[in-house]
Protein backbone atom coordinates (compact mmCIF):
# COMPACT_ATOMS: atom_id res chain seq x y z
CA UNK A 1 0.00 0.00 0.00
CA UNK A 2 2.85 2.49 1.15
CA UNK A 3 4.79 1.81 -2.32
CA UNK A 4 1.60 2.02 -4.62
CA UNK A 5 0.93 5.69 -2.66
CA UNK A 6 4.62 6.60 -3.13
CA UNK A 7 4.39 5.46 -6.73
CA UNK A 8 1.59 7.26 -7.39
CA UNK A 9 3.20 10.71 -5.80
CA UNK A 10 5.72 10.44 -8.18
CA UNK A 11 4.08 9.82 -10.98
CA UNK A 12 1.33 12.65 -10.04
CA UNK A 13 3.26 15.38 -11.68
CA UNK A 14 2.98 13.80 -14.98
CA UNK A 15 -0.57 12.78 -14.43
CA UNK A 16 -1.32 16.57 -13.57
CA UNK A 17 0.53 17.55 -16.88
CA UNK A 18 -0.95 15.18 -19.31
CA UNK A 19 -4.77 16.07 -17.70
CA UNK A 20 -3.40 20.04 -18.64
CA UNK A 21 -2.37 18.91 -21.60
CA UNK A 22 -5.78 17.59 -22.41
CA UNK A 23 -7.60 20.50 -21.59
CA UNK A 24 -5.37 22.97 -23.84
CA UNK A 25 -6.00 20.27 -26.88
CA UNK A 26 -9.97 20.24 -26.07
CA UNK A 27 -10.23 18.37 -22.55
CA UNK A 28 -12.93 15.44 -23.04
CA UNK A 29 -14.99 17.45 -24.86
CA UNK A 30 -16.42 15.93 -28.33
CA UNK A 31 -14.67 16.35 -31.92
CA UNK A 32 -17.51 18.34 -33.53
CA UNK A 33 -16.92 17.74 -37.65
CA UNK A 34 -17.75 19.78 -40.33
CA UNK A 35 -16.94 20.02 -44.37
CA UNK A 36 -17.20 23.60 -45.55
CA UNK A 37 -17.20 23.40 -49.59
CA UNK A 38 -17.19 26.81 -50.98
CA UNK A 39 -18.71 27.74 -54.25
CA UNK A 40 -19.95 30.22 -56.71
CA UNK A 41 -23.56 28.41 -57.68
CA UNK A 42 -25.53 29.38 -55.50
CA UNK A 43 -28.18 31.22 -57.65
CA UNK A 44 -30.66 34.10 -55.62
CA UNK A 45 -32.81 36.87 -57.29
CA UNK A 46 -33.64 40.00 -55.27
CA UNK A 47 -34.82 43.28 -55.14
CA UNK A 48 -36.48 42.39 -58.81
CA UNK A 49 -32.55 41.35 -60.38
CA UNK A 50 -32.21 38.96 -62.36
CA UNK A 51 -30.84 35.15 -60.19
CA UNK A 52 -27.15 35.31 -59.96
CA UNK A 53 -24.67 32.95 -58.89
CA UNK A 54 -23.06 34.16 -55.05
CA UNK A 55 -20.33 32.65 -53.37
CA UNK A 56 -21.41 30.75 -50.31
CA UNK A 57 -20.50 27.43 -48.40
CA UNK A 58 -22.64 24.37 -48.97
CA UNK A 59 -25.15 25.95 -51.12
CA UNK A 60 -26.17 28.04 -48.09
CA UNK A 61 -27.11 31.63 -47.36
CA UNK A 62 -26.34 32.08 -44.07
CA UNK A 63 -23.63 29.16 -44.24
CA UNK A 64 -24.38 26.39 -41.90
CA UNK A 65 -24.09 26.83 -37.97
CA UNK A 66 -21.46 24.98 -35.90
CA UNK A 67 -23.16 23.35 -32.69
CA UNK A 68 -20.36 22.74 -30.03
CA UNK A 69 -20.48 22.65 -26.18
CA UNK A 70 -17.96 24.21 -24.36
CA UNK A 71 -14.25 22.22 -24.37
CA UNK A 72 -15.01 19.97 -28.13
CA UNK A 73 -12.94 20.46 -30.34
CA UNK A 74 -13.83 21.81 -34.01
CA UNK A 75 -12.63 20.65 -36.79
CA UNK A 76 -13.45 22.33 -40.40
CA UNK A 77 -12.61 20.87 -43.80
CA UNK A 78 -12.89 24.24 -46.14
CA UNK A 79 -12.80 22.92 -49.81
CA UNK A 80 -12.11 25.67 -52.10
CA UNK A 81 -14.48 24.91 -55.64
CA UNK A 82 -14.83 29.17 -55.65
CA UNK A 83 -12.78 31.15 -58.39
CA UNK A 84 -11.47 33.31 -55.52
CA UNK A 85 -8.99 32.95 -52.61
CA UNK A 86 -10.58 32.41 -49.40
CA UNK A 87 -10.09 31.80 -45.85
CA UNK A 88 -11.90 31.60 -42.74
CA UNK A 89 -11.78 33.24 -39.09
CA UNK A 90 -13.48 31.86 -36.38
CA UNK A 91 -14.79 35.24 -34.77
CA UNK A 92 -14.54 35.81 -31.15
CA UNK A 93 -12.84 31.92 -30.61
CA UNK A 94 -9.50 32.83 -28.80
CA UNK A 95 -7.44 30.05 -30.46
CA UNK A 96 -4.88 29.40 -27.85
CA UNK A 97 -2.71 26.58 -28.67
CA UNK A 98 -4.33 27.01 -32.13
CA UNK A 99 -3.35 30.16 -33.46
CA UNK A 100 -2.60 29.11 -37.34
CA UNK A 101 -6.17 28.12 -37.56
CA UNK A 102 -7.72 31.82 -36.84
CA UNK A 103 -7.87 32.65 -40.38
CA UNK A 104 -7.05 36.20 -41.82
CA UNK A 105 -5.60 36.67 -44.73
CA UNK A 106 -1.90 37.51 -44.89
CA UNK A 107 -1.98 37.74 -41.08
CA UNK A 108 -2.59 34.45 -39.72
CA UNK A 109 -2.00 32.46 -43.01
CA UNK A 110 -1.90 32.78 -46.92
CA UNK A 111 -5.25 32.07 -48.38
CA UNK A 112 -6.60 28.82 -49.41
CA UNK A 113 -6.39 29.02 -53.71
CA UNK A 114 -8.90 27.64 -55.65
CA UNK A 115 -9.19 23.96 -56.01
CA UNK A 116 -7.03 23.80 -52.70
CA UNK A 117 -8.13 22.89 -49.17
CA UNK A 118 -7.47 22.79 -45.51
CA UNK A 119 -8.51 22.01 -42.89
CA UNK A 120 -9.09 24.36 -39.59
CA UNK A 121 -8.85 22.69 -36.07
CA UNK A 122 -9.30 24.59 -32.67
CA UNK A 123 -10.99 24.42 -29.51
CA UNK A 124 -13.80 26.10 -28.07
CA UNK A 125 -12.78 26.55 -24.27
CA UNK A 126 -13.27 28.79 -22.41
CA UNK A 127 -16.00 30.60 -23.87
CA UNK A 128 -20.44 29.88 -23.86
CA UNK A 129 -22.74 31.70 -26.14
CA UNK A 130 -23.15 33.27 -29.84
CA UNK A 131 -20.41 33.89 -31.83
CA UNK A 132 -19.59 33.45 -36.08
CA UNK A 133 -17.55 32.31 -38.50
CA UNK A 134 -17.00 34.59 -42.04
CA UNK A 135 -14.82 35.08 -45.03
CA UNK A 136 -11.76 37.08 -43.87
CA UNK A 137 -10.87 37.61 -47.68
CA UNK A 138 -11.97 40.13 -49.50
CA UNK A 139 -15.37 41.16 -49.36
CA UNK A 140 -16.74 37.54 -49.65
CA UNK A 141 -17.88 37.86 -45.78
CA UNK A 142 -20.97 39.16 -46.90
CA UNK A 143 -22.34 36.03 -48.18
CA UNK A 144 -19.67 33.56 -46.57
CA UNK A 145 -20.79 33.60 -43.38
CA UNK A 146 -22.96 31.44 -40.35
CA UNK A 147 -23.28 31.38 -36.77
CA UNK A 148 -21.44 29.45 -33.74
CA UNK A 149 -23.32 28.06 -30.99
CA UNK A 150 -21.63 27.23 -27.61
CA UNK A 151 -23.52 25.87 -25.24
CA UNK A 152 -22.27 24.97 -21.45
CA UNK A 153 -20.96 21.22 -20.93
CA UNK A 154 -24.65 20.18 -19.71
CA UNK A 155 -26.28 21.85 -22.27
CA UNK A 156 -29.27 24.34 -21.91
CA UNK A 157 -29.23 23.41 -18.25
CA UNK A 158 -26.02 25.22 -17.26
CA UNK A 159 -27.58 28.60 -18.92
CA UNK A 160 -27.79 30.93 -15.78
CA UNK A 161 -30.97 32.10 -16.95
CA UNK A 162 -34.36 30.68 -17.39
CA UNK A 163 -33.85 27.65 -19.77
CA UNK A 164 -35.40 29.31 -22.86
CA UNK A 165 -38.35 26.72 -24.39
CA UNK A 166 -36.64 27.47 -27.63
CA UNK A 167 -33.57 29.00 -29.42
CA UNK A 168 -33.15 31.02 -32.97
CA UNK A 169 -30.62 32.65 -34.91
CA UNK A 170 -30.85 36.20 -36.14
CA UNK A 171 -28.25 36.93 -38.85
CA UNK A 172 -28.30 40.53 -39.99
CA UNK A 173 -26.89 41.35 -43.58
CA UNK A 174 -26.39 43.31 -46.27
CA UNK A 175 -26.71 42.46 -49.93
CA UNK A 176 -25.47 43.55 -53.39
CA UNK A 177 -26.90 43.25 -56.78
CA UNK A 178 -23.58 43.12 -57.84
CA UNK A 179 -20.34 40.99 -57.80
CA UNK A 180 -19.23 41.76 -54.07
CA UNK A 181 -15.74 40.90 -54.96
CA UNK A 182 -16.12 42.82 -58.43
CA UNK A 183 -17.42 45.83 -56.22
CA UNK A 184 -13.86 45.62 -53.68
CA UNK A 185 -11.76 44.96 -56.13
CA UNK A 186 -12.91 48.27 -58.35
CA UNK A 187 -12.78 49.89 -55.08
CA UNK A 188 -9.29 49.48 -54.28
CA UNK A 189 -8.07 49.88 -57.96
CA UNK A 190 -9.91 52.96 -58.25
CA UNK A 191 -9.07 54.41 -55.14
CA UNK A 192 -12.58 54.99 -53.72
CA UNK A 193 -14.82 53.18 -50.91
CA UNK A 194 -17.27 50.44 -51.83
CA UNK A 195 -20.62 51.50 -52.76
CA UNK A 196 -23.59 51.17 -50.27
CA UNK A 197 -25.17 47.97 -49.68
CA UNK A 198 -28.56 47.71 -51.78
CA UNK A 199 -30.84 45.93 -49.14
CA UNK A 200 -30.33 44.69 -45.26
CA UNK A 201 -31.39 41.21 -44.47
CA UNK A 202 -32.31 39.44 -41.76
CA UNK A 203 -31.02 35.50 -42.25
CA UNK A 204 -30.25 36.56 -45.87
CA UNK A 205 -33.93 37.85 -46.70
CA UNK A 206 -34.82 41.58 -47.33
CA UNK A 207 -38.17 40.93 -46.41
CA UNK A 208 -41.62 42.04 -47.63
CA UNK A 209 -41.07 45.63 -47.27
CA UNK A 210 -39.04 45.95 -50.63
CA UNK A 211 -40.45 45.39 -54.32
CA UNK A 212 -40.33 41.68 -55.55
CA UNK A 213 -39.62 39.97 -51.91
CA UNK A 214 -42.46 37.54 -52.33
CA UNK A 215 -39.45 34.56 -54.07
CA UNK A 216 -41.07 31.29 -53.96
CA UNK A 217 -42.49 28.33 -51.50
CA UNK A 218 -38.99 26.89 -52.27
CA UNK A 219 -36.77 30.01 -51.78
CA UNK A 220 -39.20 32.79 -49.79
CA UNK A 221 -37.89 36.38 -49.26
CA UNK A 222 -39.03 37.41 -45.82
CA UNK A 223 -37.73 34.80 -42.76
CA UNK A 224 -40.33 34.00 -41.00
CA UNK A 225 -40.16 33.11 -36.69
CA UNK A 226 -43.23 30.88 -35.57
CA UNK A 227 -44.05 31.13 -32.07
CA UNK A 228 -46.07 30.28 -29.33
CA UNK A 229 -47.79 32.30 -26.81
CA UNK A 230 -46.26 32.17 -23.53
CA UNK A 231 -43.41 30.42 -24.34
CA UNK A 232 -39.93 31.94 -24.18
CA UNK A 233 -37.43 32.51 -27.33
CA UNK A 234 -33.69 32.70 -26.94
CA UNK A 235 -32.62 35.09 -30.17
CA UNK A 236 -29.11 34.86 -30.94
CA UNK A 237 -28.07 38.20 -32.61
CA UNK A 238 -25.50 38.50 -35.18
CA UNK A 239 -24.86 41.21 -37.26
CA UNK A 240 -22.96 40.31 -39.94
CA UNK A 241 -23.29 42.89 -42.24
CA UNK A 242 -20.06 44.26 -43.85
CA UNK A 243 -20.19 48.15 -42.96
CA UNK A 244 -23.09 48.88 -41.07
CA UNK A 245 -24.06 48.96 -37.03
CA UNK A 246 -27.84 47.90 -36.75
CA UNK A 247 -30.59 48.99 -34.52
CA UNK A 248 -32.75 45.68 -34.04
CA UNK A 249 -36.70 45.60 -32.44
CA UNK A 250 -39.78 43.50 -32.65
CA UNK A 251 -43.40 45.06 -32.75
CA UNK A 252 -44.89 44.62 -29.43
CA UNK A 253 -41.88 42.76 -27.61
CA UNK A 254 -39.03 43.71 -25.36
CA UNK A 255 -35.80 41.98 -24.67
CA UNK A 256 -33.92 40.95 -21.83
CA UNK A 257 -30.29 40.88 -22.79
CA UNK A 258 -27.84 37.75 -21.30
CA UNK A 259 -25.24 37.52 -23.47
CA UNK A 260 -22.68 39.46 -26.12
CA UNK A 261 -19.86 38.31 -27.66
CA UNK A 262 -19.74 34.57 -25.61
CA UNK A 263 -20.22 36.07 -22.39
CA UNK A 264 -22.81 36.58 -20.18
CA UNK A 265 -24.18 39.78 -18.92
CA UNK A 266 -26.08 40.84 -16.31
CA UNK A 267 -29.69 40.99 -17.48
CA UNK A 268 -30.76 44.40 -19.27
CA UNK A 269 -34.27 44.65 -19.91
CA UNK A 270 -34.69 46.79 -23.36
CA UNK A 271 -37.19 47.22 -26.46
CA UNK A 272 -34.26 47.74 -28.78
CA UNK A 273 -30.97 45.83 -29.30
CA UNK A 274 -28.02 47.65 -30.64
CA UNK A 275 -25.46 45.59 -32.59
CA UNK A 276 -22.49 46.70 -34.74
CA UNK A 277 -20.54 44.67 -37.24
CA UNK A 278 -18.64 41.58 -35.44
CA UNK A 279 -20.90 41.64 -32.27
CA UNK A 280 -23.31 38.90 -31.06
CA UNK A 281 -26.07 39.79 -28.77
CA UNK A 282 -28.09 36.70 -26.67
CA UNK A 283 -31.61 37.93 -26.06
CA UNK A 284 -34.40 36.45 -24.00
CA UNK A 285 -38.02 37.20 -25.62
CA UNK A 286 -41.04 36.55 -23.97
CA UNK A 287 -44.37 36.01 -25.66
CA UNK A 288 -47.68 37.53 -24.01
CA UNK A 289 -51.05 36.20 -25.31
CA UNK A 290 -51.25 37.75 -28.33
CA UNK A 291 -54.76 38.92 -29.11
CA UNK A 292 -56.91 37.17 -31.65
CA UNK A 293 -56.76 40.08 -33.87
CA UNK A 294 -53.36 40.24 -34.12
CA UNK A 295 -50.87 36.98 -34.53
CA UNK A 296 -48.47 38.89 -37.20
CA UNK A 297 -45.65 41.13 -36.05
CA UNK A 298 -42.87 42.68 -37.35
CA UNK A 299 -39.15 42.12 -36.54
CA UNK A 300 -36.58 44.75 -38.15
CA UNK A 301 -33.45 46.03 -38.37
CA UNK A 302 -32.05 49.00 -39.57
CA UNK A 303 -29.26 51.22 -39.78
CA UNK A 304 -27.43 53.46 -37.14
CA UNK A 305 -25.60 55.89 -39.49
CA UNK A 306 -23.16 57.16 -37.22
CA UNK A 307 -21.43 58.99 -39.00
CA UNK A 308 -21.11 63.26 -38.39
CA UNK A 309 -20.73 64.66 -41.41
CA UNK A 310 -22.96 62.06 -42.86
CA UNK A 311 -21.99 59.42 -45.36
CA UNK A 312 -23.68 57.63 -47.66
CA UNK A 313 -25.73 55.09 -46.36
CA UNK A 314 -28.80 52.89 -47.66
CA UNK A 315 -31.60 54.39 -45.51
CA UNK A 316 -33.72 51.03 -45.94
CA UNK A 317 -35.22 48.47 -43.69
CA UNK A 318 -35.08 44.60 -43.38
CA UNK A 319 -37.25 42.92 -42.37
CA UNK A 320 -38.82 39.42 -40.83
CA UNK A 321 -42.29 38.43 -39.63
CA UNK A 322 -42.71 36.68 -35.77
CA UNK A 323 -46.03 34.54 -36.46
CA UNK A 324 -47.96 33.12 -33.56
CA UNK A 325 -49.21 29.73 -34.81
CA UNK A 326 -51.64 28.93 -32.16
CA UNK A 327 -54.00 32.24 -32.54
CA UNK A 328 -56.43 32.10 -35.22
CA UNK A 329 -57.45 34.74 -37.49
CA UNK A 330 -60.00 36.58 -36.76
CA UNK A 331 -63.65 35.99 -38.00
CA UNK A 332 -65.08 39.45 -39.69
CA UNK A 333 -68.68 38.84 -39.24
CA UNK A 334 -69.78 39.97 -42.88
CA UNK A 335 -67.88 37.63 -44.69
CA UNK A 336 -64.83 35.21 -44.36
CA UNK A 337 -61.55 35.89 -42.45
CA UNK A 338 -59.37 38.74 -43.05
CA UNK A 339 -55.29 38.51 -42.55
CA UNK A 340 -54.94 41.83 -40.37
CA UNK A 341 -51.91 43.84 -41.50
CA UNK A 342 -48.30 43.31 -39.58
CA UNK A 343 -47.62 44.81 -36.69
CA UNK A 344 -44.61 47.33 -37.01
CA UNK A 345 -42.59 48.75 -34.57
CA UNK A 346 -40.96 52.22 -34.07
CA UNK A 347 -37.86 52.03 -35.06
CA UNK A 348 -34.74 54.80 -33.88
CA UNK A 349 -34.06 57.30 -36.51
CA UNK A 350 -30.72 56.29 -38.36
CA UNK A 351 -28.59 58.90 -36.42
CA UNK A 352 -29.89 57.97 -33.17
CA UNK A 353 -26.54 58.02 -31.16
CA UNK A 354 -27.87 58.43 -27.73
CA UNK A 355 -29.86 55.57 -28.18
CA UNK A 356 -27.08 53.40 -29.17
CA UNK A 357 -24.94 54.28 -26.85
CA UNK A 358 -27.13 54.08 -23.51
CA UNK A 359 -27.70 50.49 -24.89
CA UNK A 360 -23.69 50.20 -25.19
CA UNK A 361 -23.14 51.49 -22.16
CA UNK A 362 -25.87 49.55 -20.08
CA UNK A 363 -24.25 46.01 -20.53
CA UNK A 364 -22.26 44.61 -17.50
CA UNK A 365 -20.68 41.36 -16.83
CA UNK A 366 -22.86 39.09 -14.90
CA UNK A 367 -21.56 38.32 -11.50
CA UNK A 368 -23.20 34.77 -10.88
CA UNK A 369 -24.16 33.94 -6.76
CA UNK A 370 -21.47 32.77 -4.91
CA UNK A 371 -19.22 33.62 -7.76
CA UNK A 372 -16.53 36.70 -8.73
CA UNK A 373 -16.25 38.65 -11.66
CA UNK A 374 -13.99 38.02 -14.29
CA UNK A 375 -10.56 39.84 -12.09
CA UNK A 376 -9.80 42.81 -14.17
CA UNK A 377 -6.09 43.38 -13.95
CA UNK A 378 -5.47 46.49 -11.84
CA UNK A 379 -1.86 46.31 -12.41
CA UNK A 380 -1.14 47.95 -16.18
CA UNK A 381 2.23 47.47 -17.95
CA UNK A 382 1.55 48.68 -21.17
CA UNK A 383 -0.42 52.24 -22.28
CA UNK A 384 -1.58 52.93 -25.28
CA UNK A 385 -3.79 55.89 -26.83
CA UNK A 386 -4.20 54.70 -30.31
CA UNK A 387 -6.38 57.79 -32.73
CA UNK A 388 -8.64 56.01 -35.28
CA UNK A 389 -10.15 57.31 -38.04
CA UNK A 390 -9.60 58.36 -42.04
CA UNK A 391 -6.92 59.96 -43.72
CA UNK A 392 -5.61 60.77 -47.36
CA UNK A 393 -2.65 58.89 -48.82
CA UNK A 394 -1.34 58.70 -52.31
CA UNK A 395 -2.37 55.85 -54.68
CA UNK A 396 -0.44 52.78 -54.37
CA UNK A 397 1.30 51.63 -58.08
CA UNK A 398 -1.08 48.61 -57.94
CA UNK A 399 -3.89 50.91 -57.91
CA UNK A 400 -3.79 51.02 -61.14
CA UNK A 401 -6.77 53.25 -61.93
CA UNK A 402 -6.26 56.15 -60.42
CA UNK A 403 -7.39 58.98 -62.48
CA UNK A 404 -4.57 60.83 -60.87
CA UNK A 405 -2.06 58.21 -61.48
CA UNK A 406 0.65 58.25 -58.05
CA UNK A 407 -0.23 61.96 -57.44
CA UNK A 408 -3.60 61.44 -56.71
CA UNK A 409 -4.50 61.59 -52.78
CA UNK A 410 -7.15 58.65 -51.92
CA UNK A 411 -9.03 57.71 -48.39
CA UNK A 412 -6.98 55.52 -46.51
CA UNK A 413 -7.78 54.36 -42.63
CA UNK A 414 -4.92 54.89 -40.37
CA UNK A 415 -4.83 54.16 -36.50
CA UNK A 416 -2.23 56.51 -35.29
CA UNK A 417 -1.40 58.16 -38.45
CA UNK A 418 -0.38 54.37 -39.53
CA UNK A 419 -2.22 53.32 -42.49
CA UNK A 420 -2.03 49.39 -42.12
CA UNK A 421 -0.53 47.70 -45.32
CA UNK A 422 -0.82 43.02 -45.61
CA UNK A 423 2.29 42.08 -46.65
CA UNK A 424 1.97 40.01 -49.91
CA UNK A 425 4.62 37.20 -49.40
CA UNK A 426 4.28 35.66 -46.42
CA UNK A 427 1.77 36.04 -43.48
CA UNK A 428 2.77 37.98 -40.70
CA UNK A 429 2.71 34.94 -38.54
CA UNK A 430 4.78 33.02 -40.29
CA UNK A 431 7.15 35.79 -40.42
CA UNK A 432 7.19 35.95 -36.90
CA UNK A 433 7.21 32.19 -35.90
CA UNK A 434 10.76 31.65 -38.74
CA UNK A 435 12.24 35.65 -37.32
CA UNK A 436 11.98 36.46 -40.88
CA UNK A 437 10.61 39.58 -40.08
CA UNK A 438 12.50 41.87 -43.08
CA UNK A 439 10.72 43.04 -45.41
CA UNK A 440 7.40 41.79 -43.78
CA UNK A 441 6.67 43.99 -41.01
CA UNK A 442 8.53 46.14 -38.24
CA UNK A 443 8.34 46.57 -34.68
CA UNK A 444 8.09 50.14 -34.18
CA UNK A 445 3.65 50.72 -34.11
CA UNK A 446 3.71 53.94 -31.85
CA UNK A 447 1.88 54.52 -28.28
CA UNK A 448 0.79 57.50 -28.78
CA UNK A 449 -0.29 59.87 -32.31
CA UNK A 450 2.91 61.62 -33.80
CA UNK A 451 0.45 64.62 -32.83
CA UNK A 452 -1.87 65.86 -30.40
CA UNK A 453 -4.60 68.08 -31.02
CA UNK A 454 -8.47 68.49 -30.70
CA UNK A 455 -9.31 65.09 -32.56
CA UNK A 456 -12.54 65.45 -32.26
CA UNK A 457 -13.07 69.27 -33.81
CA UNK A 458 -9.90 69.64 -35.54
CA UNK A 459 -7.91 72.82 -36.66
CA UNK A 460 -8.84 73.72 -40.60
CA UNK A 461 -6.02 73.36 -42.79
CA UNK A 462 -5.02 70.81 -40.75
CA UNK A 463 -3.17 67.55 -43.25
CA UNK A 464 -5.04 64.67 -43.61
CA UNK A 465 -1.61 62.75 -45.33
CA UNK A 466 -0.93 59.79 -43.30
CA UNK A 467 1.63 56.95 -44.31
CA UNK A 468 1.33 53.47 -45.58
CA UNK A 469 3.50 50.92 -43.27
CA UNK A 470 3.05 47.78 -41.64
CA UNK A 471 3.90 48.19 -38.00
CA UNK A 472 3.09 46.18 -35.25
CA UNK A 473 3.91 46.68 -31.24
CA UNK A 474 5.83 44.19 -29.63
CA UNK A 475 4.31 42.71 -26.32
CA UNK A 476 5.54 40.09 -23.36
CA UNK A 477 3.60 37.19 -22.84
CA UNK A 478 1.09 37.84 -20.04
CA UNK A 479 1.47 41.68 -20.06
CA UNK A 480 -1.41 43.67 -19.24
CA UNK A 481 -2.40 46.48 -21.80
CA UNK A 482 -4.53 49.27 -21.51
CA UNK A 483 -5.65 50.67 -25.34
CA UNK A 484 -7.56 54.26 -25.13
CA UNK A 485 -9.33 54.32 -28.74
CA UNK A 486 -9.67 57.90 -29.51
CA UNK A 487 -12.01 58.44 -32.89
CA UNK A 488 -10.59 61.13 -34.99
CA UNK A 489 -12.91 63.67 -36.92
CA UNK A 490 -10.65 64.46 -40.04
CA UNK A 491 -13.03 63.46 -42.22
CA UNK A 492 -15.81 62.44 -40.56
CA UNK A 493 -16.58 61.24 -36.99
CA UNK A 494 -17.68 57.77 -36.79
CA UNK A 495 -18.28 54.76 -34.51
CA UNK A 496 -16.24 52.38 -35.62
CA UNK A 497 -16.60 48.89 -34.46
CA UNK A 498 -12.95 47.85 -33.36
CA UNK A 499 -12.22 44.09 -33.40
CA UNK A 500 -9.31 42.45 -31.47
CA UNK A 501 -8.67 38.77 -32.43
CA UNK A 502 -6.98 36.28 -30.25
CA UNK A 503 -8.22 37.69 -26.85
CA UNK A 504 -11.43 39.39 -25.04
CA UNK A 505 -10.93 42.52 -24.02
CA UNK A 506 -12.58 44.43 -20.61
CA UNK A 507 -14.83 47.47 -21.58
CA UNK A 508 -13.74 50.28 -18.98
CA UNK A 509 -15.28 53.26 -20.25
CA UNK A 510 -16.67 55.14 -23.37
CA UNK A 511 -17.24 58.38 -23.45
CA UNK A 512 -17.66 61.42 -26.32
CA UNK A 513 -15.00 64.04 -26.87
CA UNK A 514 -11.10 63.84 -26.12
CA UNK A 515 -9.66 61.69 -23.65
CA UNK A 516 -8.88 63.14 -20.50
CA UNK A 517 -7.22 60.57 -18.26
CA UNK A 518 -7.81 62.73 -15.18
CA UNK A 519 -11.29 62.29 -15.41
CA UNK A 520 -11.96 59.23 -17.20
CA UNK A 521 -10.39 57.61 -14.31
CA UNK A 522 -12.94 58.03 -11.77
CA UNK A 523 -15.40 56.30 -14.69
CA UNK A 524 -13.78 53.04 -15.01
CA UNK A 525 -16.01 49.62 -14.04
CA UNK A 526 -13.19 47.30 -12.82
CA UNK A 527 -15.13 45.79 -10.48
CA UNK A 528 -17.96 43.95 -13.46
CA UNK A 529 -17.11 45.56 -16.85
CA UNK A 530 -18.35 44.02 -19.94
CA UNK A 531 -15.92 41.34 -21.88
CA UNK A 532 -15.96 41.89 -25.60
CA UNK A 533 -13.65 40.95 -28.57
CA UNK A 534 -15.79 44.21 -31.06
CA UNK A 535 -16.02 47.45 -29.55
CA UNK A 536 -18.42 50.33 -31.22
CA UNK A 537 -16.06 53.44 -30.23
CA UNK A 538 -18.48 56.38 -29.53
CA UNK A 539 -18.65 58.62 -32.75
CA UNK A 540 -16.32 61.61 -32.03
CA UNK A 541 -15.32 59.72 -28.55
CA UNK A 542 -13.21 57.22 -26.89
CA UNK A 543 -13.74 54.17 -25.44
CA UNK A 544 -10.45 52.50 -22.66
CA UNK A 545 -10.49 48.38 -23.10
CA UNK A 546 -7.67 46.41 -21.11
CA UNK A 547 -6.56 43.05 -21.74
CA UNK A 548 -3.71 40.51 -20.83
CA UNK A 549 -1.66 39.13 -23.90
CA UNK A 550 -1.82 35.92 -22.67
CA UNK A 551 -1.71 34.34 -26.22
CA UNK A 552 1.72 34.12 -28.51
CA UNK A 553 1.37 34.98 -31.87
CA UNK A 554 0.48 38.10 -34.14
CA UNK A 555 -2.83 39.10 -33.47
CA UNK A 556 -4.99 42.01 -35.77
CA UNK A 557 -6.84 44.32 -34.53
CA UNK A 558 -9.09 46.17 -37.21
CA UNK A 559 -11.81 47.82 -37.72
CA UNK A 560 -14.84 45.80 -39.11
CA UNK A 561 -16.18 47.56 -41.31
CA UNK A 562 -15.41 45.99 -44.35
CA UNK A 563 -15.09 49.69 -46.52
CA UNK A 564 -11.99 50.39 -43.95
CA UNK A 565 -10.12 47.88 -43.05
CA UNK A 566 -8.62 47.02 -47.01
CA UNK A 567 -7.71 51.06 -46.93
CA UNK A 568 -5.63 50.53 -43.77
CA UNK A 569 -8.11 50.77 -40.78
CA UNK A 570 -5.76 48.26 -38.58
CA UNK A 571 -2.78 47.30 -36.68
CA UNK A 572 -1.43 44.15 -35.01
CA UNK A 573 -0.50 42.66 -31.97
CA UNK A 574 2.72 40.35 -32.05
CA UNK A 575 2.84 38.88 -28.36
CA UNK A 576 5.71 37.04 -27.41
CA UNK A 577 6.24 33.35 -26.69
CA UNK A 578 5.85 32.05 -22.58
CA UNK A 579 8.01 30.60 -20.47
CA UNK A 580 6.94 27.54 -20.87
CA UNK A 581 6.44 24.69 -24.39
CA UNK A 582 2.31 25.34 -23.47
CA UNK A 583 2.67 28.94 -23.66
CA UNK A 584 4.43 29.30 -26.69
CA UNK A 585 3.34 29.02 -30.61
CA UNK A 586 3.47 25.93 -32.08
CA UNK A 587 4.29 24.84 -35.58
CA UNK A 588 2.10 25.14 -38.35
CA UNK A 589 0.01 22.39 -39.28
CA UNK A 590 1.28 20.04 -41.87
CA UNK A 591 -1.21 21.24 -44.56
CA UNK A 592 -0.82 25.35 -43.86
CA UNK A 593 -1.78 26.94 -47.22
CA UNK A 594 1.50 28.39 -49.14
CA UNK A 595 1.81 31.79 -50.64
Amino acid sequence: MDMDMASCRRRWPLLLALAQLLVVCGGLGATVEHTFDVRNDLSISQLCQPARAITAVNGRLPGPTIHVREGDTVVVHVINNSPYNITIHWHGLFQRGTQWADGPEMVTQCPIRPSSRYTYRYNATGQEGTLWWHAHSSMLRATVHGAIVIKPRNGALGYPFPKPDQERIVMLGEWWNGNVFDLERNAFLTGNLVPQADAYTINGKPGDLHRCSGGSNRRPRTFKLKVRSGSTYLLRIINAAVNTPMFFKVAGHSFTVVGADAGYTAPYETDVVVVAPGQTVDALMATAAAPPSRRRYYMMASPYNSARPSLPFRNSTATAVVEYVDVGHQQNKQGPRRRRPVLAPIMPPPNDTATAHRFFTSLAALVRPGARAPAVPLAVDTRMLVTIGLGLAACRPEQTRCSGGSRQQVFAGSMNNASFVLPAAMSLLEAHFRNATAGVYTRDFPDAPPLEFDYTRPPRGMSLATAKSTRVRTLPYNATVEVVLQDTALVARESHPMHLHGHNFFVLAQGFGNFRRETAEKQYNLVNPLQRNTLAVPTGGWAVIRFVANNPGMWIMHCHFDAHLPIGLAMAFEVQDGPTPETALPPPPPDFPQC
